[in-house]
């Protein structure tokens, strides 16, 4: 039995703006104590009137445009009408017809939109005196969310994991969100199905929405239970994808399964309609140039660029994260025409990687600097001392193993803490090693 695997992604990521969507309260909620970020509009208190936030605004259009989208010159902001207690309004401002951003294209996966809309607050599940409870923390409610959707291109789970990655990636280059799965900041919903072929003909699995993940390793393993439970479902029930029976399951992440939570609702369930408190979005194309020249060197730019510098796919991948390793090498470069002496590079690592320099200019330093020379007589005096000092070494040099010079050579070392030259320790040792060999064949 061949089966084909379709995954579509919604992907909501809280940008970084310092102040929520549509009032004046600050986002750096994270870590602070329960409802101490919250006022009159971000608690859905009636009469409050919401603002939108330009600059959150100028973030999807920047995102949208390095996705390769059209953007929506006259777009509006619309509610989305439903209950839930993280909700205070029963409803949240989101974009349903008329989004920011649209068919654009990221890693060769087609991007159906990208808009714009509100956090909702968060559920905090605690046991207080043995009994069960469900609190309501109103920090997050209001924070600028950007929602991606992309079209069921994706076809495994190793594919959808690698390309969250990239998003990622690309968001924090942009400087529009930090992205931390780990805080929430980036919540990611894959909707699954399959197309199983038996006896030539094809038949869908129903589609399923996976939520409550918030990692990267529990995408990839959440799609892969899904996959394997709707093979299993389809060969003992034969179910197949029809109008209402699409459902909503989630990770399970201490018995690493999806469990049911309920039927997934369509955009008519919302019963969608404008927002009448905010006028509508028209952006100039003046304007919308403006946020394009923003767009900086983007990763897949970067990962090119080092690649010419010699360095493999892999290497080049991995600097790319970070515009602190790329900045290092090109001061590295900087500084090595300047230097005039060979070193190579197992020295240069060891520098770096022990921690003996921190920065280029150091490593230079370090490495190009002359170490203080010590004179013949010292010299002769230490390895008098060492010799006396290791008799067994001493005999087994008498008998032949000639090797063993190297340890005396490496406590030398030691004792000189590095000033004197090796080959001349080696001469030294040799002609005492000699001596005693002739002074005890006497």
């Amino acid at each position: 039995m061949l089966f084909t695997v379709f995954i579509g992604l919604e992907i909501h990521i809280e940008l970084k703006t310092k102040s929520k969507m549509f009032c004046r309260c600050s986002t750096d909620y994270f870590g602070r104590s329960p409802n101490t970020y919250v006022c009159p509009i971000c608690l859905g208190l009636p009469g409050a009137l919401p603002l939108p936030n330009q600059k959150a605004i100028e973030a999807v259009v920047l995102n949208g445009l390095s996705l390769n989208c059209q953007v929506t010159k006259f777009s509006k902001f619309d509610r989305k009408n439903y209950f839930y207690p993280d909700l205070p309004k029963g409803y949240q401002i989101s974009q349903y017809d008329l989004p920011l951003c649209q068919k654009g294209e990221f890693l060769s996966i087609k991007i159906r939109r990208v808009h714009l809309e509100e956090d909702t607050g968060k559920l905090v599940h605690e046991t207080i005196d043995n009994e069960k409870v469900s609190l309501i923390d109103f920090n997050r409610s209001g924070l600028p969310l950007m929602e991606i959707v992309t079209e069921p291109d994706l076809r495994s789970a190793v594919q959808t994991k690698e390309f969250l990655k990239k998003l990622q990636q690309l968001v924090r280059c942009l400087g529009v969100a930090d992205a931390d799965m780990e805080k929430g900041q980036m919540r990611c919903e894959p909707t699954v199905n399959l197309e199983i072929v038996k006896n030539k003909r094809k038949y869908y699995t129903p589609l399923v929405e996976i939520k409550n993940i918030n990692s990267f390793r529990f995408v990839g393993k959440a799609i892969e239970y899904e996959i394997k439970r709707q093979l299993e479902e389809f060969n003992q029930t034969g179910i197949e994808k029809q109008a209402g029976n699409k459902t909503t399951r989630g990770w399970d992440e201490k018995n690493q399964k999806t469990v049911l939570q309920r039927e997934k609702e369509e955009a008519a369930d919302y019963r969608y309609f404008p927002e009448p408190d905010i006028p509508p979005i028209r952006l100039t194309n003046s304007q919308i140039e403006a946020i394009k020249n923003k767009i900086p060197e983007l990763p897949e730019a970067k990962v090119v660029n080092l690649e010419k510098l010699d360095l493999s796919e892999y290497q080049a991948e991995l600097l790319s994260r970070s515009d602190k390793n790329i900045q290092m090498l090109e001061d590295a470069i900087k500084i090595s025409e300047k230097i005039k002496v060979k070193i190579s590079p197992s020295k240069a690592a060891d520098l770096i990687i022990n921690k003996k320099a921190n920065t280029p200019q150091e490593i230079v330093n370090r490495l190009t600097t002359k170490k203080p020379s010590m004179n013949k007589n010292e010299l002769v005096s230490i390895c008098e001392t060492v010799v006396k000092d290791n008799p067994s070494v001493v005999e087994q040099f008498k008998k032949g193993k000639e090797t063993v010079i190297e340890f005396l050579v490496g406590q030398i070392m030691a004792k000189t803490k590095g000033q004197a030259n090796p080959q001349q320790i080696r001469e030294v040792l040799r002609e005492k090693l000699k001596l005693h060999a002739t002074r005890s064949g006497a």
